[in-house]
């Protein structure tokens, strides 16, 4: 039987490291295909993309032909071309934002076609097929950006169903920025656009890069000598300038810059191969400022292209020698160096599954890069160590799985739930263990028989209650409880014990008659109604203490003073899981000084001793391997204990040793989120993990127990 049990729990440990392994496999890169690019190899590729599944291609040339062909054997599936006006030339293109398909040429007699690539998916005989197809968002001749006709240095533009903002570079260092406003009319399909025009200050250095973000209210502007220039163009009549700072120095140049899913960070990438992450940040006057938030390892080579993954906070950057690395910035690592392409690259870009990297290089070989790389956000720093995530203030421990926001990023710290964990047996050792050892003591040492034989059975039996029931009566009848009669509760730890001293001396007093009507043993049958006098004078006294001390709300009060109140707090979990405690600690404890052999407390009492020199001298130090075990073992119970603090506590995953403040444990959490995490994702697998550490804490926990207790045994083995 031993031999089973020891076998099942090495079993359910390698099914967890099972689950939790691949999280820790180093991601792989392989070349899939290669082949020369398709359509017109004599133009210069300006830009390329795909659609979800990394089977169709486009490809944007200086031509102005977008070219849709199969990423696998180079196929040619469709050629638009677009309305480029004669004697006219594609003098910028803007750069893909992740996970938006619009994109902008601009034109060198200042004019603009902004276009999106869509992509129809059928299953025609039970086979999928893609059918890429363009539209227009201000219809399909080219719109004038720059008035004057001069050529556009660079542009970046997004568009929705209201509105487009183009923003663009004149060859004399001047920034436009245009806004049409679109119309559909409610009769027809004809679209009213109107346009408006505003320039954008700019300081005199030569402009290198431009991003917009896609919700068309952040405008970032790189110069020249490393500078960034962060505006608000949310009221596209008055663009304001929020923050300039200096992410590189003018020797390294910024050489390539990118938004990170979601738009609010940006990566830079400079002319030494390093690669920068920045975000604004709000200070204490409301003020936002760009602040650089980590720093990425270097590689050998200027960063020409940044490829940022459209659903996760990844990215690849190619150098100029054509090495790609793989990176995640919540992590903060460097995940894999690889080359891509034996040319200079010339263009790359980022499935939109983050599964394929594909590259076209200076020679017009398109080579296509699979990627095996399913858990990035996974390191032992995001793990364990404070992560500063993109718009907080600064870096933190949080936990937070999922949002609503597709900008959102995924935060794993487990270093939050395994303090809950650490604060819910804490205070819950804190009420059980005085409890529980006294009452052990009394019981088997100086309570009689008779009334042993009610007690002991009684508490034994309060293990069976189930702890949901526990954490229900906490949740919805305690708690409530404690918030309205704090001062009360609080007045009841100070008061019972002072009240049944009290009473000890008082009836120490008594008549020697009147003590010795009472039977040896059944004195503490004389504290019940103590306790009960103590308890109704301290919850009366709860509101004249509260009127009195608090002004009539001491939650209020504690809130007022820093020291945030919760209904389902720790002191509601202490109390209750102390409940669900209590019985295992007791009946090992009472077990083991009751097992204390009569010789020695007989020889004790026979050389002159008291009972309480011999209780403490002998017996509790014969009976402390017991008392240890009962301690640990109500330790790994705590430990565990999921339906309490699930139901008694608010489960918000926070680092504060605060009494009257809640807290989410490792156990809580997988009961939480387990039913809602996709199987086989980061989530699904971090909360394996979270039970692998759960599973660790009880091990070690029990294994230290049995070393002290076998220590222990070995100590006093002589008595």
């Amino acid at each position: 039987g031993g031999v089973s049990v020891i076998i099942a729990i090495l079993l359910i440990f390698l099914y967890l490291f099972y689950v939790v392994l691949p999280m820790f496999l180093a991601p792989e890169m392989h070349r899939q295909t290669s082949y020369s690019v398709p359509g017109n190899a004599q133009a210069t590729t300006l830009l390329l993309a795909t659609e979800e599944y990394a089977e169709v291609g486009l490809r944007l040339a200086d031509d102005g032909h977008v070219t849709f062909y199969a990423t696998d054997n180079g196929h040619l599936i469709s050629d638009v071309a677009l309305a480029v006006p004669e004697n006219t030339h594609i003098s910028a293109v803007s750069k893909v934002f992740p996970g938006k398909n619009t994109l902008a040429t601009g034109l060198s007699n200042g004019q603009a076609i902004l276009f999106s690539h869509d992509y129809r998916i059928s299953y025609p005989n039970d086979r999928r097929a893609i059918t890429p197809s363009i539209s227009y968002p201000l219809g399909e001749q080219p719109v004038t950006i720059d008035s004057s006709g001069a050529p556009l240095s660079l542009i970046n533009a997004q568009a929705s169903t209201e509105q487009a903002t183009v923003a663009a570079l004149r060859e004399d260092n001047q920034v436009l920025l245009v806004n049409f406003t679109i119309e559909e009319s409610m009769l027809s399909d004809e679209l009213t656009i109107e346009r408006s025009e505003q320039l954008i200050p700019v300081n005199g250095d030569r402009i290198t890069h431009l991003l917009m973000s896609a919700e068309q209210d952040l405008l970032y502007l790189a110069d020249q000598n490393g500078n960034l220039a962060y505006f608000d163009i949310r009221n596209k009549e008055k663009p304001l300038l929020i923050d300039k700072v200096s992410v590189t120095s003018p020797q390294e140049g910024i050489t390539s810059m990118s938004f990170l899913a979601g738009g609010i960070s940006v990566l830079v990438g400079d002319a030494t191969g390093r690669i920068s992450q920045w975000f604004p940040l709000r200070d204490e006057n409301n003020h936002y400022t760009l602040e650089k938030v980590r720093e990425f390892k270097r590689q050998n080579a200027a960063i020409v292209h940044i490829a940022a993954e459209p659903a996760r906070k990844g990215f690849a950057a190619v150098d100029a020698t054509g090495i790609a690395g793989i990176y995640h910035t919540t992590s903060g690592n460097t995940l894999m160096l690889e080359r891509v392409a034996d040319k200079a690259p010339l263009q790359v870009t980022m499935a939109p599954r983050s599964n394929a990297l594909l590259v076209i290089d200076s020679e017009q070989t398109f080579s296509q890069w699979r990627i095996d790389n399913e858990y990035p956000e996974v390191s032992w720093s995001s793990l364990w160590g404070e992560i500063w995530y993109e718009s907080r203030q600064e870096p933190e421990y949080i936990w937070q799985s999922s949002s609503a926001s597709s900008d959102f990023e995924p935060k794993f710290s487990l270093t939050p739930l395994a303090f809950g964990t650490l604060k819910a047996t804490f205070y819950a050792l804190l009420f059980a263990i005085p409890l529980s050892i006294m009452g052990a003591i009394y019981t088997a040492y100086f309570m009689s028989a008779r009334m042993r034989g009610m007690v002991k059975p009684t508490i034994e039996v309060m293990e069976a209650l189930p702890t949901v029931i526990l954490g229900f009566l906490a949740g919805l009848w305690l708690a409530p409880l404690i918030e309205e009669h704090l001062p009360g509760v609080l007045l009841i730890l100070i008061m019972l014990p002072l009240m049944m001293l009290l009473f000890a001396a008082g009836w120490q007093q008594m008549p020697v008659r009147l003590r010795q009507s009472i039977p040896d043993g059944w004195e503490a049958a004389l504290l019940i109604p103590i306790v009960c006098l103590t308890t109704w004078i301290a919850m009366s006294l709860s509101q004249p203490v509260e009127l009195w001390l608090f002004d009539g709300d001491m939650p209020a009060w504690l809130n007022s003073i820093g020291y945030t109140f919760d209904q389902r707090n720790s002191l509601v979990v202490g109390i209750a899981m102390g409940f669900a405690v209590i019985p295992t600690i007791f009946s090992i404890s009472e077990d083991a000084i009751f097992s204390v052999p009569k010789h020695l407390t007989q020889g004790s009492l026979a050389l002159g001793a008291t009972p309480w020199q011999t209780m403490i001298k002998v017996v509790i130090l014969t009976a402390s391997p017991g008392i240890f075990s009962g301690i640990m073992i109500g330790l790994g119970r705590a430990v565990g204990e999921t339906m309490i603090v699930l139901m008694a506590t608010g489960n918000t995953p926070i680092m504060d040793f605060n009494m009257f403040q809640g807290f989410r444990a490792l156990s809580a959490n997988i009961a939480v989120e387990m039913p809602e995490s996709e199987v086989g994702s980061s989530h699904y697998r971090i909360l394996f993990l979270a039970a692998l550490v759960l599973f660790m804490l009880t091990f070690v926990f029990n294994t230290l127990a049995e070393l002290v207790r076998q220590h222990l045994r070995r100590k006093y083995a002589s008595l």
